[in-house]
């Protein structure tokens, strides 16, 4: 461990970078398919004009992770940085030499193979800790300051995306096999991340449990219920705590309870549906509009 940041999650991220840029390159670069979110903008920009998609994703990235940065946390702003940095360098590496995979003759195979290099990369890259970049945090502030939910937000902003790939570069079947792809890319993502609903439950025991509650309270602005407890051998009493997170906060919750108290006992579940604040209602009880 370096810093806080934990090595392993560091390599993983880099892998994931590796195997996202790998996708990019061969698959949808060669075979002229788009992409949503900043990735689709960096396609667009390279099949329109031939920008280097290494350099535009820096530069798209760069000041929206500077406006960002105090909603993702210390250390996932940090795997963020990495896998951003990574994404451009492994883009440059792929392109040098890349192998031609003679797909354009059959775009289902080049569509399939595009979801599954991209799926897997994002999904090892937001199961360590990483995030990425641009359209989550643009989600954040807009669930902050508009009230919109952060899956209807990363959703028309990738329709818009493919739609202006569609109707600017993109023939209408490209632009249908891109559809493909980002299905079985978001499919694959679920996965890897081993979980289809955007929500997770968590039960937590501890000693510590006030200073858990208030840390996550604090430093995720998630609720937390505690309920009172009682071992069914030794009898004593003691808090449970009960909070729902979103999927891709569940390595900052292990982080923070790790942090204070590394012998607590959690355990996460699949949320099957979510109503109430932070998922159905904002912060002042008004629903939020989906």
């Amino acid at each position: 461990m370096i810093f806080g940041l934990k090595i392993k999650n560091i390599i993983f991220i880099l892998i994931g970078s590796a195997i996202f840029s790998f996708g990019i390159v061969h698959f949808n670069m060669q075979n002229n398919l788009g992409e949503g979110g900043f990735t689709g903008i960096t396609l667009l920009l390279y099949f329109a004009f031939k920008w280097d998609p290494a350099i535009s994703n820096i530069i798209l990235n760069i000041p929206v992770l500077f406006i960002g940065w105090k909603f993702l946390g210390r250390n996932t702003f940090i795997y963020t940085i990495i896998g951003t940095l990574a994404v451009s360098i492994f883009l440059s590496i792929f392109q040098i030499n890349p192998f031609p995979t003679y797909l354009q003759s059959d775009m289902t195979l080049a569509a399939l193979f595009a979801g599954v290099f991209i799926g897997v990369g994002l999904g090892i890259v937001f199961r360590y800790g990483g995030t990425t970049g641009g359209v989550d945090i643009i989600a954040r502030l807009v669930h902050k300051y508009a009230g919109w939910s952060m899956g209807k937000t990363m959703f028309l902003f990738d329709f818009v995306v493919i739609a202006t790939s569609v109707f600017t570069i993109l023939e209408l079947v490209e632009g249908m096999y891109t559809l493909v792809a980002v299905y079985i890319g978001a499919r694959v993502i679920d996965f890897i991340q081993e979980g289809a609903y955007a929500a997770r439950g968590a039960t937590i025991i501890s000693s510590q449990s006030d200073d858990i509650a208030k840390k996550i309270l604090k430093d995720m602005d998630r609720g937390v219920t505690v309920l009172n407890g009682r071992g069914s051998f030794t009898g004593e009493k003691r808090d449970v705590l009960y909070c729902v997170i979103g999927r891709n906060e569940i390595v900052r919750l292990k982080n923070i309870i790790n942090g204070i108290d590394p012998h607590a006992f959690v355990a996460v579940s699949s949320v099957h549906d979510v109503i109430g604040e932070g998922f159905t209602l904002d912060e002042n009880k008004n629903p939020i509009e989906k």
